[in-house]
């Protein structure tokens, strides 16, 4: 392309020689103006329209970006009802985490008002049902507020379970303090209540099992607890005592030799002494004994397994206690 320029005061006609790239970088500049005048324009002269709503231009601009708001409505709706039926699908979650966390509560022992919602309830309460989220269009306002209630429950049902944590751990440490062991593997062969005392040949009241075995055999706790006492009886010979807690001591008479000592903490069938025959004894063997609140109790129906929770146990052996305290 030639651009002839002439004009009266020059002496010549100038010729502008103009190439392929260079025509295609010259149009490109113009389009680069153009975009950028219209922009300013744009900002300028419609947006000030729209918004001051100029007659004619106002309503060309609304034309214009009403598609556009048309699709960002359509996102957002879009966004929205994804977000309500995941806030939905939580709710549905929680609500059977209740009910598990409720018959759980019921295995662990613990009394439904011990679980219910701390929030106080005051007068009659009534009225339709009306669910979290409306059925259709929920409102960014209703998924918030579904969202921190949601929030309270979840922390809610977190506390619930770990009530319920503590309490079976609480019910498995009593398990574990409960002598359902025997101390000595073998057959007893003098059981708890009145016999012949062996000595005076006079009826008086056996307080324990024994278990005959050969001297040195090892004698296990029957339960775990902490050794309350650990020292030479006339009585009782060589002897441990076990407390177990509520209450509930173990005792290991004749034993040829201590194995623990006051304040040490012993576990379920862990040696702590060996069969003998030291104080009152006709022989080798272990007197074993169980004492509730201070009362000596039937060893046998801790050692029997009668099907009874290792709380029943306990109970039932201190109503016995009571009973014979009285």
């Amino acid at each position: 392309m030639q651009i002839m320029i002439t004009h009266g005061r020059l002496a010549k006609t100038h010729v502008l020689q103009l190439g392929r790239w260079q025509l295609l970088g010259l149009a490109l500049g113009l389009l680069a103006g153009m975009l950028v005048l219209s922009g300013v324009v744009y900002h300028l002269i419609f947006v000030k329209a729209a918004r001051e709503g100029w007659p004619v231009v106002s309503q060309v601009v609304k034309l214009v970006v009403k598609d556009e708001f048309a699709q960002r409505d359509r996102y957002m709706r879009e966004n929205l009802e994804a977000m309500a039926r995941r806030v939905g699908e939580m709710q549905a979650r929680l609500v059977q985490l209740e009910a598990m966390g409720e018959r759980v509560s019921g295995l662990a022992g613990l009394k439904p008002q011990e679980i219910k919602l701390s929030e106080k309830q005051h007068g009659g309460q009534g009225g339709p049902f009306v669910p979290m989220l409306p059925p259709e269009q929920p409102t960014v306002q209703d998924i918030l507020q579904a969202i921190d209630w949601l929030d309270e429950l979840t922390a809610h049902r977190a506390d619930v379970f770990t009530l319920i944590e503590s309490r079976l751990f609480e019910e498995q440490m009593q398990a574990l303090m409960v002598p359902s062991t025997k101390p000595v593997d073998g057959p007893t062969s003098s059981a708890f209540g009145f016999r012949s005392d062996p000595f005076t040949g006079r009826s008086a009241l056996h307080t324990g099992l024994d278990f005959p075995a050969a001297p040195g055999t090892p004698i296990k706790a029957a339960a775990g607890g902490v050794v309350i006492a650990a020292e030479h009886h006339p009585a009782y010979g060589q002897m441990i005592d076990l407390d177990h807690g509520n209450g509930l001591v173990t005792r290991y008479a004749h034993a040829s030799k201590l194995l623990v000592q006051r304040g040490d903490i012993v576990k379920r069938g862990q040696v702590i002494a060996q069969v003998g025959s030291t104080g009152r004894s006709t022989g080798p063997h272990l007197h074993f004994e169980v004492l509730m609140n201070g009362v000596h109790q039937n060893p046998a129906k801790f050692l029997a397994g009668d099907g009874r929770t290792p709380q029943r146990r306990v109970a039932g052996a201190a109503r016995t206690a009571g009973s014979h305290a009285h």
